[in-house]
């Protein structure tokens, strides 16, 4: 679940992302302050909640950082405005540090590798277009549902073919001082703990 609110932008309207993919078409349906937005198929994908900061306490910056408080009063809002959804949050870290445990040349692209990178308790098929990424690294890896301080948020995809869950990332994506602006992964020393959180400013 990612959950973004910009007053000046567009009011006090938070909006909340159910789910990564965005359907082709959506579906809105109103019920008090709360507008459901539902797929092609009825499933709901996501809500945005008016009169939002009558319900819950926002910082001013775009993307709101999860929290159990916060998802207690969001929770507590659908419940005072007739919606019937159990939210289901997912509160481990997104960006955290991997290990690429390989490296193979993608079979359908020059510049593109595949990695196998390990993250803690699973491992992650990566493609990776960064020209230093090699065997053997500590690397900042943002997993499925992480939002980058650009906004963009990392989805499942699938590159050339090959399937992709997650991104190795460069420090400029980070935005993380004094990014060199060459293309580039951003390598950790080699006392990063694996699978340990990377903190990201939105």
């Amino acid at each position: 679940m990612n959950v973004f609110y910009n007053k000046q932008g567009i009011g006090d309207v938070l909006l909340v992302q159910l789910q990564t993919e965005t359907p082709e078409k959506i579906y809105p349906e109103q019920s008090g302050d709360v507008t459901l937005i539902k797929d092609e198929t009825g499933k709901i994908v996501g809500f945005n909640l008016f009169n939002a900061t009558s319900y819950a306490e926002l910082p001013e910056s775009e993307q709101v950082e999860l929290s159990e408080g916060l998802v207690t009063s969001l929770q507590n809002a659908l419940v005072k405005n007739d919606i019937d959804l159990i939210l289901e949050v997912d509160f481990s870290p997104k960006f955290i540090v991997g290990f690429v445990e390989a490296k193979e040349k993608h079979p359908n692209a020059d510049k593109l590798n595949v990695c196998r990178v390990a993250v803690g308790g699973e491992k992650l098929q990566i493609v990776c277009g960064a020209p230093n990424v090699e065997q053997g690294q500590r690397v900042v890896v943002a997993k499925v549902g992480a939002v980058m301080p650009s906004g963009m948020v990392i989805r499942d995809a699938e590159l050339r073919g090959v399937a992709s869950s997650g991104m190795i990332c460069s420090a400029k994506e980070l935005a993380l001082p004094d990014a060199p602006q060459e293309k580039g992964i951003f390598v950790l020393p080699e006392d990063a703990e694996i699978g340990s959180a990377f903190q990201v400013k939105a």
